[in-house]
Order: structure tokens, then sequence, then C-alpha cells
């Protein structure tokens, strides 16, 4: 579903696919080929989670595992932030930066890109390797492939 919030309203590109059951509205904005999976919120009246005056920010080709928060941070480019974790206000992930399953980054926390991060709370624990880097740009093509398997099957009813 897709709803307004007082006088905004989601800015959503044609190549976008959003699941059935998933909520998206507000101030957002969702830019090419993003898919929005089942039972997601996103929610631009106060977050995805926002904290005022300081925005959450996704750039482009990251991949958000399941049952993961993000609160008022920024997610650079080609970053993969894995299930469960936690990002906190003010922390921001750097481009290429992969954030380990279940981990918590604390508010105003940096993560260097290209970084490997895990644990509660999240430390760098090396660099991303090019079979990492394999590994993830497979998920980013493998999530825009199946978004647009879905799409085409709702533009089928």
């Amino acid at each position: 579903m897709i709803y307004p919030f007082k006088e905004k309203s989601p800015n959503i590109h044609n190549t976008v696919f959003i699941a059935d059951h998933a909520v998206v509205t507000g101030d957002v904005t969702i830019g090419e080929d993003t898919t929005v999976w089942f039972n997601t919120v996103i929610r631009g009246d106060v977050a995805l989670h926002q904290s005022p005056n300081n925005p959450l920010i996704i750039e482009d080709e990251v991949t958000i595992g399941h049952q993961v928060t993000l609160h008022s941070c920024v997610i650079r480019k080609r970053a993969l932030i894995g299930m469960g974790s936690i990002i906190l206000d003010g922390a921001e992930i750097g481009e290429g930066a992969f954030i380990g399953a279940g981990s918590l980054v604390p508010p105003g926390k940096k993560i260097p890109p290209n970084t490997l991060a895990m644990g509660r709370p999240a430390k760098v624990v090396r660099e991303i390797t090019l079979e990492d880097r394999k590994d993830m740009d497979r998920i980013i093509r493998e999530y825009v492939e199946k978004g647009q398997y879905y799409k085409s099957l709702q533009q089928n009813k």
C-alpha cells in the first residue's frame, strides 16, 4: 500500500517492485530498479526510521537483509546490511561496506568503505575481498531480477 502523509506523497520510479503487504508512506523517494519486499514498512512520516532533522538516507544498489532496523542513518552505495542488524542515529555505512548479520552499529559510528564490520557493537574486522564483492554484486543483480519478475506478475493481474 502507498499512502500520503499530510502534504507528502512517496515518489516512486516506475521500475520499482513493491510486494504485496508492503507499506510506503510520506516523504519517501525510491529510485530505479529498487525492490521493496513482502511486509516491508518504509515510513517517511517518522521513520524507516528517522529522528527529527536527521534523515535516513539509503543510496543506490544497497542490499538490506531481513528484519533490519535503520534509524536516521546513512547507507552508502553498494553496501550490504546483514539480517537482523540495527543501524542507529547518525551512523554511516561506507560505500561497499558489509555489515555482518545481527550487528549493532551504535549512534554516530562510521564504518569505512569496503570493509566488513560485525558484532555488538560492530567493529571492522577486515577489508572486503574480491570474492566478497562478487557475491555482493550477485545479490544486487538477483534482487533486481526477482523484483522485475514479481512486478511482471503484478502487471498481469
